[in-house]
């Protein structure tokens, strides 16, 4: 039995995945987990929680999969990217996907651009109809000061253990991202340990990957990937 945990990312839930998920259970008879990290949600209760209990609950999560499957795949979406990271540092996780993964964030350029759709959106009457406004307007009111500081600090920590990443590791990221910039994927390519290791831009995709126009062909390259052979050398950068 193959197991597959998908994480999602800071003041997300599972939907943020969903797709993928499905895709993945369309497609194989593997054990799928996407669990919702403490204080996430549809209903966001973040104060108080720190990110010791975000990597807390998704080591138990992986527990139950390692516990139950011959190989386990491990994917994570932005800070769910990070949460993945790190645990691929602790258990004997197979293979590794990382998902517009925040080791850097916010990507002034593009999301000057967003705001200024946001803008003409809103001079238009059509602001509610802003699918990047709707996505954000809630989180960013719900989100306390110190939510913020913990998801920092994860992104800290992370970052400083990323060469101890040794699995086979594929990585994607949008070029229309207004969350994460480039410069993240790249900084992941070349810092993880990994011997084999693919980057994959998707050009008009924003941050919320899994539910891009392009994301079809980009859960087929990840099922190629999690279905090929690990000891394959095969390092390479692709636009979809």
């Amino acid at each position: 039995m193959i197991g597959c945990l998908c994480i999602h990312g800071f003041t997300g839930a599972p939907y943020e995945v969903a797709p993928l998920a499905d895709y993945l259970e369309k497609k194989t008879d593997w054990m799928i987990r996407v669990p919702t990290l403490p204080g996430h949600g549809e209903v966001l209760q973040l104060k108080g929680i720190t990110y010791q209990k975000w990597l807390e609950h998704a080591e138990y999560e992986l527990q139950g999969l390692l516990d139950n499957c011959e190989q386990v795949y491990c994917i994570g979406f932005s800070m769910g990217g990070l949460i993945a990271s790190y645990l691929a540092t602790k258990y004997k996780i197979d293979k590794l996907v990382l998902l517009s993964a925040a080791a850097y964030y916010i990507n002034f350029k593009q999301l000057t651009e967003d705001m200024k759709e946001m803008v003409k959106d809103t001079l238009r009457g059509e602001i509610n109809q802003n699918e990047l406004f709707l996505r954000y307007k809630k989180k960013i009111t719900a989100t306390p000061i110190g939510a913020t500081i913990q998801f920092r600090k994860l992104v800290t920590e992370v970052r400083r253990i990323l060469p101890e990443v040794t699995i086979p590791t594929f990585i994607a990221q949008g070029e229309s991202d207004g969350i994460v910039p480039m410069k993240s994927a790249q900084f992941l390519f070349e810092t993880i340990g990994a011997s084999k290791k693919e980057l994959l831009y998707i050009p008009k995709s924003k941050h919320h990957i899994c539910h891009c126009d392009e994301n079809e062909k980009l859960f087929e390259e990840i099922l190629a990937f999690l279905q090929s052979d690990a000891l394959e050398e095969n390092n390479r950068v692709k636009v979809n």
